[in-house]
């Protein structure tokens, strides 16, 4: 891979950054749940709200990636460091999506589920950016990655596992924090589960074909 086709396909990754938090921004608006990655994250951002949305997802991430150096040891590859930076820039755009979106109504419950709903496709086709742009993975993804190379599990059942973790841990922060009571995780969780991969199944193929040329041209 030369150096410009390198530099595109990371500019590229960054693009898709600004898409994917993005559409956190837009279901977080919602305040009907985020997707399960981002949950924990986000009950942290109820409970400590000196620290933004966004600052708590560089901490989460940072945990995730402190997480693959440790499952993977001598096997991590020093390139994955550059999740570190980018997972900053996630953060970083995260916070300024929430700012775009704070101009949004959202008094009525059909708008709360429409921002849930045009969140997953914006996030969706974030990943689908990320895919194409196929030169480094996301901390929640990469840490999936680690645990299923080292377990020899197959990645999508890994994944789900590690969802329904996510989403079992930040019902119990939440439990503990407010007094048993669920905060931060509700139906736009299931619902961004349920549909974002298939955003992204729908988007992949669709950006592949006109962005392969350019990125490697």
């Amino acid at each position: 891979m030369s150096k410009a086709e390198t530099a595109k396909r990371y500019i590229l990754f960054i693009i898709s950054l600004f898409f994917s938090a993005l559409g956190v921004a837009f279901t977080k608006h919602g305040e009907l749940g985020v997707s399960p990655i981002s949950s924990v994250a986000n009950v942290m951002s109820y409970q400590f709200s000196t620290l933004s949305l966004g600052t708590w997802l560089i901490i989460w991430n940072c945990v995730l990636i402190v997480g693959q150096i440790l499952i993977l040891r001598k096997n991590f590859q020093l390139i994955q460091l550059l999740q570190i930076p980018l997972s900053f820039l996630f953060g970083w755009f995260t916070d300024l999506g929430m700012w775009i979106v704070s101009f949004i109504p959202v008094n009525f419950y059909p708008a709360r589920l429409m921002m849930v709903l045009i969140g997953i496709v914006i996030l969706g086709f974030g990943i689908s950016l990320a895919v194409t742009a196929n030169v480094i993975m996301n901390s929640g993804e990469a840490f999936v990655k680690a645990v299923s190379d080292t377990i020899h599990k197959d990645f999508g059942n890994v994944k789900i596992a590690f969802d329904i973790l996510c989403v079992i841990l930040a019902l119990v922060l939440s439990l503990v924090f407010f007094d048993f009571t669920i905060i931060g995780t509700r139906e736009g969780t299931i619902i961004s589960a349920l549909l974002t991969g298939l955003t992204v199944k729908f988007f992949t193929p669709k950006l592949k074909k006109p962005l392969m040329p350019v990125l490697c041209g």
